[in-house]
């Protein structure tokens, strides 16, 4: 099952409540660390925030600036032993989603990206899947 649209009608909903914005300059970024480490890597605008797609594959957002990986169970621990929050459409006070902030080292190493990067596309929905 693809959570594009559960995830699309959640951000919807704050950005309804509160203002989330992506620098085009953050943006250009962190775009090309990701398709330096696995290509090729697309963005679509999405609510004052940005979906990252490998291929058909929604497996990051930006949101203010943060990237946000796909997480599961099997890497949830990793992002939270490194202090990593969830991302929060609701604000602080709100629900989490699937999605935990990257950490700022791994976006400037292109291998440890790629490891990283791999495993949120493994954990993300297909679609016609589910």
């Amino acid at each position: 099952m693809d959570d594009t649209l559960g995830l699309a009608a959640e951000w919807g909903m704050r950005a309804l409540g509160s203002k989330m914005s992506v620098t085009k300059s953050y943006q250009t970024f962190v775009l090309e660390q990701l398709n330096r480490a696995v290509p090729p890597v697309r963005a679509r605008a999405m609510f004052g925030g940005v979906g990252l797609y490998a291929g058909e594959v929604f497996f990051a957002l930006i949101a203010d600036d943060v990237v946000y990986f796909r997480t599961d169970a099997t890497t949830k621990p990793e992002f939270e032993a490194l202090g990593m929050q969830p991302f929060r459409p609701f604000g602080e006070d709100g629900g989490t989603m699937r999605y935990h902030q990257l950490p700022e080292h791994v976006l400037e190493d292109p291998d440890t990206l790629r490891r990283w990067a791999e495993r949120a596309i493994a954990t993300a929905p297909r679609k016609g899947k589910g």
